[in-house]
């Protein structure tokens, strides 16, 4: 039976980097459109997947044995050749990673590499081809080479752990300056002033998903760019400065749980909309149609909504989903920045806010974490519904409002 020399052909080192340039060809070859309509995160995220290498992990923990089966070796007996049929015991281990691993030597590496059956995407195949007498013997032989391979791949693994951190550290320059190289032409077009036409013959930017592998990497699937057109972009200390009014008014709800025992859900959010009219000037608003129902909190500046904001009581997880669902509801495709008031009125607020940030992460149009995780404010970046390029910064803000005339469910 023919066999596998493992870790023999080529060199590792040289396939990591042309994996490394493939990757960056991918981003210079990117529709200019696409890459300028794409939220830089979402780039970065998927150049490092496409950058990175798996190496392979065995587990051995799961490996199984095939049907025995008999095969024919000849050898030499008192000067003639003579043929015997032996049993073939065939080993099968599974892994994962990418298995081409397999097939290329590191920087460090022996001179007797392992040789085995065979290597499939998902497997190996190692045998015993010799009289079966020894089941300890023959159990030895496996592990064995099992260890031996194993051996061998943590020399590949420190060298690709090594790449793959590089694809980390430098991708996120790599997608900020082709953006930037990109933005600074658009900006003299502008600046030419000759009107700028798309050709009738301009090809669409839809490709096939398929996984990377080592030295191979592929372009996901997108929706169709159109030509990019930048908008002015909502003020960050605008938002950043209505979440601080509301957390400094959430602070001091809290620190009067006898008032605030009494206030319905309206009320509290009156209170709150107090505080935000004393710095927005007015421009603070409650129950105002927006999208496809009336929000409660919408603070709206030079024709542009700033801030707009869903006020809740706990009473479950289902609470945070009707909370969604209102709130995906209300923002238009403009509408980026975006809280939930969470008002929670139970003992156990630790355990309800993991509840809370748990049925977020849960949802469909939950993208990633935001810049701020703690029990004040937790950040999640959501996309706009139907267009997952359009990105929307939601803050999950809790309000520990302790009742003072029942006591809590044992349950939250």
């Amino acid at each position: 039976m023919d066999s596998v020399l493992l870790f023999s052909k080529g060199d590792l080192s040289s396939g990591l980097e042309a994996t490394f340039r493939h990757m960056i060809k991918l981003l210079q070859d990117r529709n200019p459109d696409a890459l300028l309509s794409t939220p830089e995160a979402d780039t970065i995220a998927e150049l490092i997947d496409k950058g990175s290498v798996r190496c392979p992990v065995l587990h051995r923990d799961e490996w199984w044995m095939d049907e025995p089966a008999e095969t024919t070796f000849q050898h030499s007996e008192f000067g003639r050749q003579v043929q015997r049929r032996v049993p073939r015991l065939t080993v099968i281990v599974p892994f994962d990673g990418e298995h081409e691993v397999f097939m290329i030597r590191a920087r460090t590496y022996g001179f007797n590499p392992p040789r085995i059956a065979a290597v499939n995407k998902a497997d190996l195949r190692l045998t015993w081809e010799a009289p079966a007498t020894d089941a300890a013997a023959i159990r030895a032989h496996f592990e064995q080479e099992i260890d031996k391979i194993e051996e061998y791949l943590s020399w590949s693994r420190a060298q690709i752990d090594e790449h793959n951190q590089r694809v980390v550290n430098e991708v996120p320059g790599l997608v900020a300056r082709r953006r930037q190289e990109l933005l600074n032409v658009r900006n003299i077009q502008a600046d030419i002033g000759i009107p700028v036409r798309r050709r009738g013959d301009a090809a669409t930017y839809s490709v096939p998903v398929t996984r990377r592998t080592l030295q191979v990497a592929r372009q996901p699937a997108r929706p169709k760019a159109g030509l990019f057109k930048p908008e002015p972009a909502l003020s960050e200390p605008q938002y950043e400065d209505a979440l601080e009014v509301l957390r400094n008014a959430r602070n001091g709800l809290e620190r009067s749980p006898t008032t605030t025992a009494k206030l319905s859900e309206e009320e509290i959010r009156n209170i709150l909309l107090i505080a935000l009219n004393s710095v927005f000037q007015g421009n603070a608003a409650g129950e105002v149609f927006n999208g496809a129902g009336k929000t409660d909190i919408l603070v709206r500046i030079e024709d542009r909504n700033v801030f707009i904001g869903e006020c809740k009581i706990w009473k479950g997880p289902k609470t945070i989903e009707e909370a969604l669902e209102q709130l995906f509801g209300y923002l238009v495709w403009r509408d980026t920045k975006a809280a939930l008031l969470l008002f929670i009125r139970h003992a156990n607020v630790t355990a309800i806010i993991d509840k809370a940030v748990a049925k977020i992460e849960e949802h469909p149009n939950f993208k990633r974490r935001g810049r701020h995780g703690t029990e004040d404010r937790h950040d999640f970046v959501m996309h706009a519904v139907g267009d997952p390029n359009r990105e929307i910064h939601l803050a999950l803000l809790p309000f520990a409002l302790r009742p003072t005339t029942a006591p809590p469910p044992t349950s939250p």
